[in-house]
């Protein structure tokens, strides 16, 4: 697959996530108004959907059938717009801005921001029990599913890993503390997100365990990437102002490493994504090149 295939491919799936996203959620128009607005404004504004994405390529790889598991593919993004809206808030990062729009709770003010949070996650775990609908997917896999689900996304998951993020600030953590936050933090949720799809689809145990060495190290990739965009970044594509973690005083790759030895590690955990698919023919090259891709995002 060439760059502008993998492109177009791409796009598609994130319109098919997007579509489907509007499919779902509950209407703007619906009382009270101003939950269902902010929970639209909070997903509906320009994220890139890989979280759903990797759902849809587990599903693929394991039965060729990723249309079956697009309600859990979308569950898994309004988890992660959750994540983002309490990200932002005064008593997290206090940002004022995330792609180029100003965040939830400055439109919407802080404790109504925190309750769009709180119904993203709730509306999440309902879309996904709602994939029991489909003839082809048993109840037994998609309780399994939510599992996997809820505990990358709790204390020992993403939770977990934003109050390990929280209590680093102004402070230098070594090498070993940082990648396991982010671990939690970031690659919990790509894990989760991949083993869903392919959980979704029974996919053999060996080729489970591929995908999860695969979704780990793109996880590892993507984080250095943000931590690079943060220094490097260009602040009007990237939507916000750069040096938020140098701002917040936080431990990143490249305040540890370097931005050269951090760059090498990047590329490092990309080789190690297309190692993970060894076992896959062609029809892993999507995913192949979206490990590529995230060292050439520039938002």
């Amino acid at each position: 697959m060439d760059t502008r295939a993998f492109k177009q491919e791409l796009q598609r799936r994130k319109e098919l996530i997007d579509n489907s996203l509007l499919e779902y959620m509950t209407s703007i128009e619906t009382h009270p108004t101003v939950i269902h607005q902010a929970m639209h404004y909070a997903v509906f504004n320009g994220g890139k959907r890989l979280r759903p994405i990797l759902v849809l390529e587990g599903a693929a790889l394991a039965n060729g059938k990723p249309e079956k598991v697009l309600m859990t593919a979308c569950g898994l993004e309004l988890i992660h717009c959750y994540s983002l809206v309490h990200d932002d808030l005064p008593a997290m990062d206090d940002d004022d801005f995330r792609r180029g729009k100003p965040t939830c709770h400055r439109v919407f003010g802080e404790a109504n921001a925190i309750l769009t949070g709180d119904a993203l996650l709730t509306a999440a775990f309902e879309l996904i029990t709602r994939n029991t609908q489909i003839p082809e997917i048993r109840a037994e896999q998609v309780i399994a599913v939510i599992n996997e689900i809820a505990a990358a996304a709790g204390s020992q998951g993403m939770i977990g890993g934003q109050v390990m993020d929280l209590a680093a600030e102004n402070e230098t953590i070594d090498l070993s503390t940082l990648q396991s936050l982010h671990s939690m933090k970031t690659g919990a949720l790509f894990v989760a997100s991949l083993r869903a799809g392919a959980l979704l689809g029974d996919m053999d145990s060996k080729g489970l365990q591929d995908l999860t060495t695969y979704a780990r190290h793109f996880g590892l990739a993507f984080q250095i990437t943000d931590d690079l965009l943060d220094i490097k970044g260009d602040q009007s594509i990237l939507g916000k102002p750069v040096g938020s973690d140098a701002k917040n005083h936080k431990s990143t790759y490249p305040s540890l490493l370097g931005v050269e030895q951090a760059e090498k590690l990047a590329r490092q955990s990309v080789e190690q994504c297309i190692d993970s698919l060894a076992s896959f023919g062609r029809e892993a090259d999507f995913l192949r090149q979206l490990a590529y891709f995230t060292l050439e995002r520039k938002s």
